[in-house]
């Protein structure tokens, strides 16, 4: 019975420290770990930053690599909208222009003063974004993070 309790309590720890960690993106876990990819480096950075509570003190304080003007942000609904609206996206994407890219737009909080040059933007870069049907979030990521005006949009993907 100890075993088990003390198992759900870890179980639970860790669950918490990964929602902390995804939610912030800041801390020691998260620069000790920045970069690299899987469940293993992931777990590490959220075990890192929940079992110290140096993300609350660093959101707290602004360090570690956080701030307290961040905005919370959550990349699975932009890529949900994405994954479910493919061809739909990437007809008015070729356009410049459509629903679709407008609800993309909405979804990921683009600024009505910055969506003429993100349609702009996406039109532009169509090949890259739209090369692989299977990475359209990640290289529409590569292309925001290159354009020095709507680099700030790349971290909502």
């Amino acid at each position: 019975m100890k075993k088990i309790v003390i198992a759900a309590l870890a179980t639970l720890a860790a669950a918490s420290a990964m929602a902390q960690n995804n939610v912030g993106s800041c801390g020691w876990g998260s620069k000790v770990f920045e970069g690299q990819r899987g469940i293993f480096p992931q777990v590490l950075a959220a075990t890192t930053n929940g079992t110290s509570g140096n993300q609350t003190f660093g959101i707290t304080f602004g360090t570690s690599g956080c701030t307290q003007d961040g905005v919370v942000s959550s990349s699975w609904k932009t890529a949900m909208y994405i994954d479910g609206n493919r061809v739909a996206l990437a007809r008015d994407a070729a356009a410049g222009q459509g629903e679709s890219l407008d609800t993309l737009a909405a979804v990921m909080g683009i600024k009505d003063a910055d969506r003429a040059l993100f349609a702009a933007t996406i039109k532009a870069n169509f090949a890259t974004v739209f090369a692989n049907e299977q990475q359209i979030a990640a290289n529409l990521k590569s292309v925001l993070a290159a354009s020095p005006e709507l680099n700030a949009y790349a971290a909502v993907i």
